[in-house]
């Protein structure tokens, strides 16, 4: 089969696109730089010059696949100019779904995520679950916009289209803010986790997995929550001190005490700039919140199996050492 694929350079994009090539499949990647992905086009993934917002370098390379993977999108918590959110997550989902339509590509599978769903309130809510506002972070709001006034919309309209649901992704290869937490954590900085923050864990290859496994089962039309098991942040670090013998953060904050400094940080971070963590929109997203929901009907239907955190938390935080050049507590 022939496969094209938007943020193919990216942390999940990357991991489909591999698992894509090594299945035997063709692959097309869209890449705004050839010249940085020459570890996809090692793999025989060719590579297209272009950009989700360029509408017209979407065409050639999308003409005559047989499916369509789009990952690409924003995610940066507690940036200053968040203009790029709307742009990228909206506008560049808009462009790539009416590409695909316009070309007649006979399926497609787009990455939302859980956070469309905020907040869940400790509960672990499933695909008919909705949420309409307010929003924790631009990244939220931006990717609710996507799923639900362009995706949904084109799919009632006849696309083809599967969307899948990811909730927290983790493991090697990961620059986002939970890498920097980790990297914290592994050198004894990390100053505390929040109490009652809980995300659905999955290791990426999993979730990569979960994508090809839409393509392949999936439904057009519907929705599939691919995250892993419910764990607090608490809970996470607990485990993985288990792991490395490197003690867990004993600070724990309450909710209302992340509210207090995220109101204190929008006035310092109008002087001063902060960190994506530290500032008010980052210190929101973890001020008790829970982004929870269930992957039963991945399970069913797809046959969706992520491991234990335990399990991919030991992969991640042994690479995460050997990188820092540590070692584990036991180690020869």
């Amino acid at each position: 089969m022939r496969y094209f694929v938007t943020g193919a350079t990216g942390f999940i994009g990357g991991r489909v696109a591999r698992q894509l090539a090594v299945a035997g499949h063709e692959v097309r990647a869209l890449v705004r730089d050839p010249k940085k992905a020459a570890d996809l086009a090692a793999l025989g993934i060719r590579l297209h010059r272009g950009d989700i917002t360029e509408r017209a370098s979407l065409r050639e390379p999308m003409s005559g696949v047989d499916g369509v993977f789009h990952i690409a999108g924003w995610y940066k918590i507690g940036a200053r100019d968040r203009r790029p959110a709307e742009r990228i997550n909206v506008e560049g989902t808009r462009n790539v779904l009416e590409v695909m339509r316009d070309l007649g590509i006979p399926k497609g599978v787009y990455t939302s995520t859980l956070a469309v769903f905020s907040d869940t309130g400790g509960r672990v809510v499933d695909e008919t679950y909705r949420h309409d506002g307010a929003w924790l972070s631009e990244y939220d709001r931006t990717k609710w916009a996507a799923h639900y006034e362009v995706a949904e919309p084109m799919i009632r309209q006849g696309l083809q289209l599967v969307i899948v649901q990811p909730g927290m992704v983790y493991g090697p290869g990961d620059t986002s803010s939970l890498r920097d937490s980790f990297v914290q954590y592994l050198r004894g900085r990390l100053p505390m986790t929040p109490q009652r923050t809980a995300m659905c864990w999955a290791h990426v290859d999993d979730t990569a997995r979960g994508h090809l496994l839409a393509m392949e089962k999936g439904r057009p039309g519907e929705s599939y929550i691919i995250a892993g098991p419910a764990h607090t942040l608490r809970e996470l670090f607990e485990l993985a001190e288990q792991i490395t013998g490197i003690p867990a953060p004993k600070r724990h904050p309450s909710p209302a005490t992340l509210r207090a400094l995220a109101r204190v940080a929008d006035v310092v971070g109008s002087i001063l700039p902060l960190s994506g963590t530290f500032t008010r929109e980052g210190l929101r997203v973890i001020a008790g919140v829970t982004y929870l929901g269930s992957s039963d009907k991945a399970s069913r239907e797809l046959g969706f199996t992520p491991r234990s955190l335990a399990e991919g938390l030991r992969e991640t935080l042994t690479h995460e050492m050997a990188l820092l050049g540590l070692r584990q507590a036991g180690a020869a």
